[in-house]
């Protein structure tokens, strides 16, 4: 049940194949299981139900690897260690390194990045020593299927002595360790293999190996259902090009505005404020519901036909009315057309997000926004996340609804492409045109939406051209180094108080949260697409020292999609490394046409606010510092998530751009990094 070699905690080390069982029915041949007694149990002394975590056939290309290693579990032992971190990546990559993960199905290292749990509880306190975790990320995501081989050698304490091996481990040294099928797998395959790279196994604290969740058992459920919906409408080849059967139903709630090309319209409940919107149109999608309730509510999940099914089993006939809202341009009274990018909302949003400035900045390049609301993380679900938080049994609701959103948005696509949906509606008619441009569809995200977006990307036949701004993966990551997990923490550190059981349990939810957020999709955003689905293009937007989503997660989104950099990226020295952007290449010309790129944007250090009514100033200080080393918030200055490069004008006539027919990144910003919000270098 518990794996002996780690005994600082039950599950420990995580990811582990230990925790695995032979299936030659997966594409792996194994699948997860983890017993319900092994799992941490909740302040009311209730343990997990693991039976969603034990149909996967592996562990997420995201995983945070948590160990504990007495005596190297303070800050004095860690750097007298000195094993690679997140701004000494390349350290991994020598036999050397005190952390070691090596791909055993190609034979190299593979690159990764170590630090202590550092992440403070309510009171604002670090773990004490023995509940601290040390935690092993990858700085580019694992590869589908391939299995690791974890190595930790020559750990040291504070004063700098050797740590001999963990007592259990040490008998499979010894080759004296039980049980002996394991014993054999050490002296056929884990040992050789470290041999090999030219680790020296005698140095060793601990070793052990994992596999990773193949392509099919990541995407096969949301592929499943998105053909299956696709085919409800009569489309049953997904990825040709061609919008083939019929468009979703939908009804529409505000009542259309009569037009006139010149007068502004009247006499209807779609009427907009904003000088820059004709008409704003709300109403809903019909969509079918893959989910175990009717109407597929907050809270509602997968249910399967066996243990080991991957692909839910819905409700017959079960539909639900997916919200939508979209914003129709002023220049549609002009008799415009425009291309649409469907919207992704912030955390917990909804889809009247439409309504800010940058998207309806975006209508003067003939760009119009539709959004839905991202389900499973949208408004309405915060409610269910925070009962999710108390009992992480049901943490499934939240990632299969957001697979269930993702169906969402597709439908809402066809509504926008096909003439039989949106286009037939006197809501998007002006003067008995529509003013929708069917020949392309683009997605344009932001934070939450550019974490869903990432999946929706990857899986998406229907648009081959995304934007996501302030963009990162992986939750496991993302939760302790934002400011928006505060009001979640103060349910989840009470309800699970152990902070070693907290990033185990970050890492043991992510193998589901994979199923709805870009970590799980990331190897197929862009060069290597999934089955019937074609290559997209990827435009990042990242603001430096995000207090929301953390830099660290948005660089091992780049690496993992091949994205290429903006230079200068940022002035000398305010990189809190010796070498930022570790293994992004930077872009070499411009027009730049490739596959991905990534722009950061920068509000500059912290500073006096100048009061010029231009620059974002919070209190009395400008700027923001770099993102913290560890992994805790950056919580001073001015959070640059908010006002970010993405919103400026610049900004916004950049990304119109990228979603073009023909898109491209252009050159911007001149010779320096990109400012933002009154910044104008030093």
């Amino acid at each position: 049940m518990c794996d002996p070699i780690d005994q600082s905690d039950c599950l420990l080390p995580w990811p582990n194949d230990y925790f695995t069982t032979a299936d030659a029915s997966t594409a792996t041949a194994l699948r997860l299981n983890v017993s319900p007694l092994a799992t941490p149990r909740n302040a009311a002394g209730t343990p997990i139900d693991p039976a969603d975590w034990n149909r996967l056939d592996g562990f997420s290309p995201g995983s945070q690897i948590v160990t504990h290693v007495a005596g190297m579990d303070n800050p004095r032992a860690f750097t007298k260690t000195n094993p690679p971190t997140n701004i000494n990546i390349g350290r991994s990559l020598k036999r050397t390194s005190p952390v070691i993960v090596l791909d055993a199905t190609t034979g190299k290292l593979w690159p990764v990045w170590s630090e202590l749990d550092r992440s403070r509880d309510l009171n604002g306190n670090p773990p004490p020593p023995d509940r601290t975790g040390l935690l092993i990320h990858p700085a580019k995501n694992f590869a589908e299927g391939h299995r690791y081989i974890v190595a930790l050698q020559n750990m040291r304490d504070s004063s700098g002595n050797v740590i001999p091996a963990q007592p259990a481990f040490a008998t499979f040294l010894a080759g004296e360790g039980q049980p002996t099928s394991r014993q054999s797998h050490y002296d056929t395959d884990i040992f050789p293999q470290l041999r090999t790279a030219g680790i020296n196994t005698s140095s060793l604290y601990l070793a052990w190996d994992f596999t990773v969740a193949s392509q099919h058992g990541l995407s096969e459920p949301i592929l499943h259902m998105r053909n299956d919906a696709l085919a409800k409408l009569g489309d049953t080849t997904p990825g040709d090009g061609v919008v083939n059967g019929s468009a979703p139903q939908f009804v529409i709630n505000t009542t259309p505005c009569t037009v006139t090309i010149g007068v502004p319209p009247a006499n209807c409940t779609g009427a907009s404020s904003d000088p820059r919107v004709l008409v704003h149109v709300d109403g809903y999608v019909v969509v079918p519901c893959y989910l175990n309730a009717p109407g597929c509510p907050s809270g509602s999940r997968f249910q399967y036909l066996t243990p080991s099914d991957v692909t839910p089993t819905p409700i017959p006939g079960n539909v639900y009315d997916a919200h939508f809202e979209c914003n129709i341009p002023i220049g549609a009274a002009r008799g415009e057309k425009f291309r649409v990018a469907l919207v992704g909302h912030g955390l917990f949003g909804t889809a009247d997000e439409i309504n800010n400035d940058k998207y309806n900045g975006l209508g003067q390049y003939g760009v119009m926004s539709c959004a839905s609301d991202e389900i499973g993380m949208a408004e309405e679900d915060i409610p269910n996340a925070l009962a999710s938080l108390a009992d992480l049994s049901d943490f499934p609701t939240i990632p299969d609804r957001l697979q269930q959103g993702m169906i969402d948005f597709l439908y809402l696509g066809r509504d926008v492409l096909n003439p039989a949906g949106f286009c037939s509606n006197a809501a998007f008619q002006v003067n008995g045109k529509c003013v929708i441009d069917t020949s392309h569809l683009f997605y344009d995200g932001g934070s939450q939406g550019a974490i869903f977006g990432g999946a929706l990307t990857a899986t998406d036949p229907d648009f081959t051209r995304s934007e996501l701004d302030v963009a990162g993966m992986n939750y496991s990551m993302l939760l302790t180094r934002s400011s928006d997990f505060t009001t979640f923490a103060e349910v989840f550190y009470r309800t699970y108080p152990d902070p070693l059981d907290r990033e185990l349990l970050y890492s043991f939810i992510q193998n589901v949260w994979d199923h709805g957020e870009a970590d799980g999709y990331a190897e197929h955003m862009t060069t290597h697409p999934l089955l019937d689905t074609p290559r997209h293009s990827v435009f990042m937007t990242v603001a430096f020292g995000d207090h929301q989503v953390t830099n660290w997660a948005s660089e091992v989104e780049a690496r993992t999609i091949g994205a290429r950099i903006r230079e200068p990226v940022l002035d000398p020295g305010r990189y809190p490394g010796p070498t930022p952007y570790w293994r992004i290449p930077p872009i070499r010309s411009y027009p730049y046409t490739g596959p991905a790129a990534m722009v950061v944007g920068d509000l500059g250090p912290l500073r006096a606010c100048p009061n010029d009514g231009v620059t974002a100033c919070s209190g009395s200080l400008a700027g923001t510092p770099p993102p913290p080393l560890d992994n805790n918030a950056n919580i001073e200055g001015v959070d640059p998530h908010g006002p970010d490069w993405a919103q400026s004008p610049e900004g916004i006539a950049t990304i119109a751009q990228w979603l073009s027919e023909n898109g491209e990144l252009p050159a911007i910003c001149g010779t320096a990094p990109c400012y933002m919000a009154g910044w104008t270098g030093p």
